[in-house]
């Protein structure tokens, strides 16, 4: 508030960035320490003018202050007007505030049985507002005093800031609500649509619309997202539609997220329309409940998937990840089940689902699985070769230990496939999220997840499995080097075992073969950790931030 320029729109930015700052604060407490934050300094002023005469510390503190200003005679009659003004306003605001305080203090009672008190309770945020933006005048007409400025108290014209203050409103109604649900519609209407706006919704399915009642009584996935969602991450909701559409008690509805609607949105949003059979939000005004998709369901521009009870309860703040994973299996997609699933031994085999034919039959067979992918061409090709070598030598033969070789992102037909490795790298990323969005300290399986993300831009990097458990995993520098020297080891497989003795000689060629380890995870994703210790060792990992741009309209993408 210190020394703002007098002015209707700088007064009232600075009041929202006092409501953010206080943003975890209740309504009284963010009007009473911004009264307190400018009693400070009114009190330290007068306390000085009081103590100026006849204290040589004050006195010198006060001339920082400027309080000879207003103290002399000359100042203080050219002043005199002003003060007076200004004494009134803090008093009346002082007092507003202790209203606000014996408000509260009835919030004990049921608002049915006392229905002006449910008026008066909802009226506070914008109370609160007034007060504090009328503090704010209170702290530039002081510092314009003290400056010698002769400019009057700013005058505000409410209808200047509506829009922000029914956002401000809409914000508290629907985090009310959220906090005590009682029927997914209110929860959705209040979400969606403004005051006295038509509250309607296209069927996919048969391009109509249709009446919010649809919604009563129902499971609902809201997709959120902007126009630029992709024809892929639309696909990954087809097969759940397919399925719940059985069940009447789910629906999906896609909600557009969009700053400014124009005709090429507008266009956007049509063809995009037509590729969704589910439920359609069809509203080209601001979404209300934009600050609670932002903030409390971290929207960054990427879809999500939130899921709610019939009672407008949030079942898990975004289901896409386990969807991405587990697909039906998540089914109905909370945050238990995502637990459950993620924390399962068998991870790895919903991770490369999809990926070959014969995976599933390796898989259940429990038969030694190396996964292996790279940037590097050469290194695959070398890796290939030195992998065939040990399936193919006797020891390994003679111990009947069945080995099967997958390189992510090749063909049956040994061609280059990069949509199989879209597939497997998205599927890694969306496990990340999975577990780190609901955990602050990893577990073992987010420790491995972490690990092959970290080899995500590498020249190579390979997995060993037994089935669908992950018995290691390494960058291609260490693997590579266990297949090579598998003269100095080979003998051991008689003894103590393929596995054992596989892991133990990698573990050991760890120590001679440290690298840089890198995560990179998309911002736009969902919650961020704020920390992130090492894969491979101890330390808490740098951050760093980066840019990336693949020149590709994603919302066109896979259209031609």
């Amino acid at each position: 508030m210190q020394c703002k320029t007098p002015g209707e729109e700088i007064a009232h930015k600075t009041t929202m960035s006092i409501l953010n700052k206080l943003s975890s604060y209740s309504w009284d407490a963010k009007a009473v320490l911004t009264l307190a934050a400018f009693a400070l300094e009114y009190g330290d002023f007068w306390l000085l003018a009081q103590l100026h005469p006849s204290d040589q510390l004050a006195k010198s503190i006060g001339i920082l202050k400027r309080v000879p200003v207003i103290l002399r005679r000359p100042g203080l009659q050219k002043h005199r007007r002003a003060l007076v003004e200004l004494n009134n306003l803090i008093k009346a605001t002082l007092e507003m505030i202790e209203c606000i305080f014996e408000l509260e203090k009835l919030s004990i009672y049921d608002t049915r049985d006392v229905p002006a008190l449910l008026i008066a309770m909802d009226r506070i945020p914008v109370d609160v507002y007034w007060a504090i933006i009328t503090v704010v005048a209170c702290s530039t007409k002081m510092c314009g005093l003290t400056n010698e400025d002769q400019k009057p108290f700013v005058k505000f014209h409410p209808h200047v800031f509506c829009f922000e203050m029914e956002d401000l409103e809409a914000h508290r109604k629907i985090k009310k609500l959220l906090q005590t649900p009682n029927e997914i519609m209110e929860v959705f209407k209040a979400l969606i649509y403004a005051k006295n706006n038509l509250q309607l919704l296209i069927d996919g399915s048969t391009q109509k619309t249709v009446s919010i009642e649809v919604l009563k009584k129902k499971n609902i996935l809201l997709c959120i997202s902007g126009v630029d969602i992709s024809i892929d991450e639309i696909s990954i909701l087809k097969p759940i539609y397919d399925e719940i559409r059985k069940e009447e008690q789910y629906k999906i509805v896609w909600i557009p997220i969009v700053d400014q609607w124009n005709d090429d949105t507008r266009e956007k949003f049509e063809m995009l329309k037509s590729k969704m059979p589910w439920y359609v939000v069809q509203y080209f005004s601001p979404i209300a409940g934009i600050r609670v998709i932002k903030e409390e369901w971290h929207f960054k521009n990427k879809p999500i998937i939130v899921v709610m009870n019939p009672k407008g309860k949030v079942e898990c703040p975004n289901a896409i990840h386990m969807i991405r994973v587990w697909g039906m299996r998540a089914f109905p997609f909370s945050s238990s089940v995502e637990e459950a699933l993620s924390n399962g031994r068998d991870w790895m085999g919903s991770i490369v689902t999809g990926i070959n034919p014969n995976l599933h039959n390796w898989i259940k067979e429990e038969k030694y699985i190396f996964l292996y992918g790279g940037k590097d061409k050469e290194w695959i090709q070398q890796f290939t070769k030195s992998a065939n070598a040990l399936v193919n030598d006797p020891v390994i033969k003679d111990a009947r230990v069945s080995i099967e070789l997958l390189c992510v992102g090749k063909s049956n037909k040994g061609e280059d496939d990069h949509s199989i490795l879209g597939h497997f790298w998205n599927r890694i990323d969306s496990f990340f999220f999975s577990k780190t969005q609901r955990k602050s300290e990893p577990d073992p399986v987010t420790h491995e997840i972490q690990k092959l993300l970290s080899y995500k831009n590498e020249s190579g990097w390979a997995v060993l499995s037994k089935g669908s458990r992950v018995v290691v995993s390494g960058h291609g520098t260490s693997f590579f080097k266990v297949l090579e020297e598998f003269e100095k080891w080979k003998e051991y497989v008689r003894q103590i075992g393929f596995e054992v003795c596989f892991k133990e000689y990698h573990d050991k060629l760890l120590h001679t073969t440290r690298r840089c380890c890198r995560v990179d995870i998309p911002i736009t994703t969902g919650k961020i950790p704020e920390h992130m210790k090492c894969p491979e060792c101890p330390r808490v990992m740098e951050a760093y931030i980066s840019f990336k741009c693949c020149h590709i309209d994603s919302a066109m993408n896979g259209l031609h």
